[in-house]
């Protein structure tokens, strides 16, 4: 409702469940996150906001790099 009021208010009414590659985000200027297992809802939202090419390229030195993909594993902090 960010986009629609013009800041972050209250409000209720229908959402999607997804926030999928190419979302423009507002609120929000980085991310905090654990590295989320393939397939997941958590990498969908990591990749709508870091890009899915950029999210593939981290993933990618992650895996190399032997990094753990669990709760308690390695973080990543991702600024535009």
């Amino acid at each position: 409702m960010y986009r629609q009021y013009g800041g972050i208010r209250a409000c209720s009414g229908t959402t999607d469940i997804f926030i999928y590659p190419g979302f423009k985000f507002n609120v929000i200027d980085g991310l905090i996150t654990n590295f989320h297992l393939p397939r997941s809802t958590l990498l969908m939202l990591v990749s709508a906001f870091a890009g899915l090419e950029k999210t593939r390229e981290l993933y990618r030195i992650a895996v190399e790099k032997k990094y753990r993909f669990y709760s308690f594993g390695d973080a990543m902090l991702l600024l535009p």
